[in-house]
């Protein structure tokens, strides 16, 4: 990829505990930082809802926390799509041998959804593109490109079962167009009855297609990030390597001035009547050409890819040639993407069991499946055992683990993973974050630049600590005790 690329994942927690998930996501954050097992315990209170041991960061360059009750996962910053499916699925790893560890497996367990069917409640897959600074932002590509972000749910929806209903009643009439659409039997997003806006900072309420959030952790005079919240959790490797490779080359476009010229007439009012239509017919109106056939824009953007950047590396050529055939099969006939995008091959799978057991669509049994679906313990997840595997996005086991416990090489990651295994064997008080490291007694080490993986400077800082020994330390509180 020509950019910085990372996700974070919010997992829901399935257990039979009548204490309920708290309990669960709790014991499974302190396992992952006892005796800094994967990472360091943040030893202060990063915000209002975040206190000192409610996360950290972990030694492969990502970080684990509680958000919102839900254990959160960010990869490292990636540079290449294999890295970001190696640490994606490594987040899945760190979690499961948790349970395991614990000895938790026959009472709860990980999924990675966005969507709690007991309560109407959703959770996010948040991805975080680099952007550089330059980049023309005005209203024919911002337009444009909320437009291909909009249509690439037919590729990069996870479905679901269901829609809004009983207690989410009032979410979804809040929205634009929301209560001309029937709730659905099954759906293509899992997000997309979520989305009440076009372009908005917030994450937590009047969620946006864009969210116009500036926050780069990075040089702000060079870089801007890119916080889309709209998305699904993806489960097949195949769904995540199309969704972040094609929204790089179309974030490629826009830096050139080369984005088609698109503009959603009702960019949220398309985004969900899309989803819920897995069969079709999915066409959108635009104020330039009226109703359209959505994969028409889509094979818009692809043609222009194609034409600037083709041959430009081994990578983008394969997301090239895969973007292009998903098209045609969604063309042709979309079950013949069953075991590489998600929301298809979870309608195929369930339409065996319906067809097979006689039960309707709405028999709540198939709520229960479209959560395994998810599961992350292998003898569970239905999704990662449909799969087609393909050298090309699908990561090795050697490569899942080694990501668990290392960073990429070739970004700012490396160097704080290289600092933070100097941090737990000082005596030192710290602060890790993104762009900055602090401990006592040294000046910052700023990291404002992402692509940058020479630890020179940080070797540098690392042996300042022999001739700036660490300042006594008054007796404080420390972090939340880790049992």
């Amino acid at each position: 990829m020509n950019r910085i690329v990372g996700l974070e994942t919010e997992y829901g927690c399935l257990t039979t505990d009548p204490a309920g998930s708290p309990p669960v996501v709790a014991r499974t954050r302190n396992w992952i930082f006892e005796n800094h097992r994967l990472g360091l315990a943040d030893v202060h209170q990063r915000d209002w809802d975040e206190p000192a041991g409610n996360g950290g960061f972990l030694f492969n360059g990502g970080r684990a926390y509680v958000d919102m009750g839900h254990m959160e996962y960010c990869t490292p910053e990636c540079q290449s799509l294999r890295d970001l499916i190696a640490f994606d699925r490594a987040g899945d790893r760190m979690l499961h041998h948790a349970i395991q560890g614990l000895g938790l497996s026959s009472l709860a367990g990980f999924i990675r959804n966005n969507v709690d069917h007991y309560s109407g409640a959703t959770f996010g897959c948040h991805e975080n593109y680099l952007v550089r600074r330059g980049a023309p932002l005005n209203d024919r590509t911002i337009y444009a490109l909320l437009g291909f972000l909009t249509l690439r749910v037919l590729y990069t929806g996870a479905g679901r079962v269901g829609g809004m209903s009983h207690g989410d009643v009032s979410l979804r009439t809040e929205a634009p167009g929301a209560s001309e659409i029937p709730t659905p039997v099954f759906q293509i997003s899992q997000r997309a009855d979520y989305i009440n806006n076009d372009l908005f900072e917030w994450v937590q309420f009047n969620r946006a297609i864009i969210n116009t959030r500036d926050e780069p952790l990075a040089d702000p005079s060079r870089f801007r990030r890119l916080h889309l919240i709209h998305g699904d959790s993806n489960v097949l490797p195949f769904a995540l390597f199309l969704k972040a490779g094609t929204t790089s080359l179309v974030l490629d476009l826009l830096e050139i001035d080369q984005i088609p010229t698109l503009s959603l007439a009702d960019a949220v009012a398309s985004f969900r009547e899309i989803s819920v239509r897995p069969h079709g017919p999915w066409n959108v109106r635009t104020e330039e050409t009226g109703e359209t056939p959505a994969l028409d824009l889509l094979r818009k953007y692809w043609e222009a890819a194609h034409r600037f950047f083709a041959r430009r590396d081994r990578e983008t050529d394969d997301v090239l040639e895969a973007w292009g055939q998903t098209l045609d099969a969604l063309q042709r006939n979309p079950e013949e993407l069953v075991g590489r995008v998600d929301w298809i091959t979870k309608q195929w799978l369930l339409r065996q069991f319906v067809e097979h057991e006689g039960v309707p669509w709405n028999d709540p049994v198939l709520r229960s499946l479209d959560l395994e679906y998810h599961h992350l313990d292998p003898k569970r997840g239905l999704g990662l055992a449909s799969e087609t595997p393909d050298p090309r996005w699908t990561p090795q086991e050697t490569e899942i683990e080694q990501a668990l416990n290392h960073p990429p090489a070739n970004t700012r990651a490396s160097i704080r993973s290289r600092v933070m295994d100097s941090l737990r064997r000082a005596d030192r008080s710290y602060c890790v974050d993104w762009e900055v490291i602090d401990a006592d007694g040294l000046p910052s080490l700023h990291m404002i630049n992402p692509f940058d993986s020479d630890s020179s400077a940080a070797q540098r800082w690392l042996q300042s600590w022999t001739v700036s020994p660490a300042p006594a330390r008054p007796a404080r509180p420390g972090p939340e005790p880790l049992v």
